[in-house]
């Protein structure tokens, strides 16, 4: 009797077309899907879709798997890109690839991959699913330098039920050995960066495309106009680079930091000193919030949280959680909490979900 046919969502890169190999080593029916998410601008120069579906069609063809390209890119713009454009005008800095796992990679592919009679996906994300007997968990990745259960907080059970995650307990340089031992092609190959749909163009020049940029004044915390600036959306909480303003003129050379926006005055607030209490934050409030389980955590106890992707695991509790607001408190100060990205909540290595930082 053959096994069970997963679809597996393939990028071009090492990652996912390792997760196909694995799977395919271990019996399944497997056929990759190389999803187009976007197509305004598809050229070579940022744009990388054309090179990366060859990558994936070349691995497709060395491991003796059918692959099927989908094109997303309308689901993309209604479900995510409008999300995100709409987040920047209002001041906030959103997080797409969040939007884009719950609402591309495990909705609409899922659903995809459903009609084409897979009875699950897999994707080349590090991270772990543990069914119980009640439910599936979401967990940390083995190799801890890549997780990225953070990215995938948003999914729900349906979701996690029907997903596979088969790099999960292996490391990455085991992955890239894995890659070369099997004579895959992009073995070597650099790992995207950049926003999931905007590559790695210039991020100003992008955003001045679909929202008209309002120049205005910076003002440091205690009442100085030191500058001006190229429109709010283009700064974000805790920014350095890009402020032009140098240091002070009595000498004193601390950097500045962005430390808030005034969104009625069109003004950006700046401290200087990456330490100054400005940046930092004690206590936090969400809002749009999704727990894996389908139950908030519970009040006053400890819990582990991430305010952003790459920071460490730190100690908080949840005060009050309602349907709509999750208020929490940390140990230590966090610093540059910024509006519109995630915090994401953790006991031990299970992912419990979390909320848009309000």
């Amino acid at each position: 009797m053959s096994k069970p046919r997963i679809v597996v969502g393939m990028s071009g890169g090492v990652d996912s077309s390792v997760a196909a190999l694995l799977l395919k080593e271990q019996g399944y029916d497997v056929v990759g899907l190389f999803m187009k998410n976007w197509e305004d601008d598809d050229d070579d120069e940022y744009c990388s879709s054309r090179q990366d579906l060859i990558d994936a069609v070349s691995v497709a063809d060395r491991i003796g798997i059918e692959i099927e390209a989908v094109n997303f890119s309308k689901e993309y713009k209604d479900r995510v890109f409008s999300e995100f454009l709409r987040e920047y005008k209002s001041g906030r800095t959103p997080n797409p690839d969040v939007l884009c796992n719950a609402e591309i990679k495990f909705r609409a592919f899922l659903d995809h991959a459903m009609a084409m009679g897979a009875e699950r996906i897999a994707t080349g994300h590090y991270a772990q699913v543990r069914e119980t007997d009640s439910l599936c968990q979401l967990l940390k990745a083995e190799d801890g330098s890549k997780d990225q259960s953070y990215f995938l907080y948003r999914l729900n059970q349906g979701q996690l039920s029907k997903t596979l995650f088969p790099l999960g307990g292996i490391y990455k340089r085991e992955v890239r050995e894995i890659a070369r031992k099997a004579g895959l092609a992009n073995f070597a190959k650099k790992d995207s960066t950049g926003i999931c749909f905007i590559g790695e163009r210039p991020f100003r020049e992008f955003l001045n495309r679909y929202i008209p940029s309002e120049p205005g004044e910076i003002w440091a915390v205690d009442g100085r106009m030191v500058g001006r600036h190229m429109g709010l959306m283009f700064y974000t909480i805790g920014q350095r680079q890009g402020l032009g303003i140098g240091g002070t003129r009595d000498g004193d050379g601390d950097a500045w930091y962005v430390a808030a926006k005034d969104m009625p005055n069109n003004r950006l607030i700046v401290v200087q000193g990456r330490e100054h209490n400005a940046l930092l934050s004690n206590t936090l409030s969400s809002s749009d919030l999704n727990w894996i389980s389908g139950e908030a955590p519970h009040c006053n106890w400890v819990y582990n949280a991430k305010t952003r992707y790459r920071q460490k695991d730190a100690p908080c509790t949840i005060n009050s959680v309602s349907a709509d607001k999750c208020e929490m408190a940390f140990a230590e100060s966090q610093w540059a909490v910024t509006p519109g990205q995630s915090v994401v909540i953790y006991e031990s290595r299970v992912c419990l979900g979390g909320g848009i930082i309000q």
